[in-house]
């Protein structure tokens, strides 16, 4: 599918694409303009917020710390449009500063397996937003749509039963954002240097790292989210109803 069809362009936000097209292993597809994924939401303004409304977007899953959306804020209201903050990282920590001497990816996939062990009731409240969507679009997002968004993107797409290469292809789309997102940081901190040259990058190790690690502890992705996210048959038959066809 045209990669145009899957970025929508804003002048501010940088990182906003659907999810929709997506083959699964039974041969259906993922639904286009059914959900969204983006970087954060309180950016939008002006011509932004009209292409934005455009879209019909009836549910926003911020998956931001509350203190994130207290410095930088939220996405504006909206009549008919449901606002829900699930912050899924318990442990946060500064990707500007990560030791540039580690393995960059293999670091961010442990941080990932942090939020998968200790988000679980934020990514199953997640998941029943997206499951219970009743045709109306959906977004979700954190601060630059890469890894929060990322893991729940690639949960959701595992669950639909996506490959695992179409799934690490979508997460490396955000490199294409990633000198916007560097330009960000460094406007929003003129008086730091950015330590960690991987800030911003999203390469497929990262994702597929994590997806086998979920897979070796507990035994598939869906096993994860059964045993530890406490998702059911129910909820993932409802998942794909709503979004495949």
């Amino acid at each position: 599918m045209p990669q145009v069809r899957r970025h929508i362009d804003f002048d501010r936000l940088h990182n906003f694409r659907d999810l929709g097209g997506y083959r699964t292993q039974d041969g259906r597809t993922v639904r286009w303009g059914r959900l969204y994924r983006s970087d954060a939401l309180s950016k939008l303004q002006g011509a932004d917020w009209d292409r934005y409304l455009s879209l019909g977007v009836r549910t926003v899953i911020d998956l931001r710390y509350p203190w994130e959306i207290e410095a930088k804020g939220r996405v504006p209201e909206s009549a008919g449009q449901t606002y829900v903050n699930l912050s899924v990282e318990h442990r946060p920590y500064d990707q500007a500063e990560i030791d540039p001497g580690l393995d960059p990816w293999r670091y961010l996939a442990d941080r990932y397996a942090e939020v998968a062990l200790d988000g679980a009731e934020e990514l199953k409240q997640a998941l029943e937003l997206i499951a219970g969507a009743d045709d109306s679009p959906q977004v979700f997002h954190c601060a630059s749509g890469k890894d929060r968004t990322g893991l729940l993107a690639a949960l959701v797409l595992s669950l639909l039963d996506v490959g695992v290469d179409d799934i690490a292809a979508d997460f490396a789309l955000t490199e294409l954002a990633t000198d916007r997102l560097i330009a960000d940081w460094a406007a929003a901190h003129p008086t730091r240097t950015l330590r960690w040259p991987g800030y911003g990058r999203a390469p497929e190790d990262v994702i597929r790292l994590f997806l086998s690690d979920l897979t070796t502890t507990y035994g598939s992705v869906r096993d994860y989210a059964v045993k530890h996210v406490g998702v059911d048959d129910a909820l993932i038959d409802r998942l794909r109803t709503q979004l495949l066809v």
